[in-house]
């Protein structure tokens, strides 16, 4: 009798145990605010309020840029859309978000690009006023800028 309850004591440890690994394992790090609002100009786009969605695992980086006021002049099929999204640090130089990822977009529907991809430090501080967004369709660059700083405020990453 002793055996099977050293058995069962144990295997009580050993799941307590885990318990506990896992309330204090660490969660993913986070980028606050997730969502800011800039005001872009776009070239043959158009312009107006844009949405920048941010992610972050890690060091590995997204951000989504979203707009109901600027709009594709024409039809553009999935992931046709070459993107690199330049963010201007707080402590000096740029972080760049890249990649071809977008939906497939009726002429005159609104614009979606990424996510796009990039690499953050913890505390990296970043802003799109000051930086920009270059689209390349059909081999032509389309690039998006700022008028003012983007709203509530920076991305900061953890």
């Amino acid at each position: 009798m002793r055996g099977k309850r050293a058995t069962t004591g144990a295997a009580v440890l050993v799941g307590a145990l885990a318990v506990t690994g896992l309330a204090f394992a660490p969660t993913a790090a986070a980028v606050t605010p997730t969502t800011a609002t800039i005001n872009a100009t776009c070239g043959l786009f158009g312009g107006g309020a844009a949405t920048l969605t941010a992610t972050q695992d890690g060091t590995s980086a997204t951000i989504t840029l979203s707009s109901s006021a600027i709009k594709t002049p024409l039809a553009l099929a999935k992931d046709s859309i070459t993107s690199k999204l330049t963010m201007v640090k707080a402590s000096g130089g740029t972080t760049v978000f890249s990649g071809k990822k977008n939906p497939a977009m009726a002429a005159g529907d609104p614009v979606t690009v990424g996510p796009l991809s990039g690499t953050v430090a913890s505390g990296d501080s970043l802003e799109f006023y000051g930086g920009s967004l270059v689209m390349t369709i059909f081999g032509i660059n389309v690039t998006c800028t700022s008028t003012a700083k983007q709203s509530p405020g920076p991305f900061v990453f953890d």
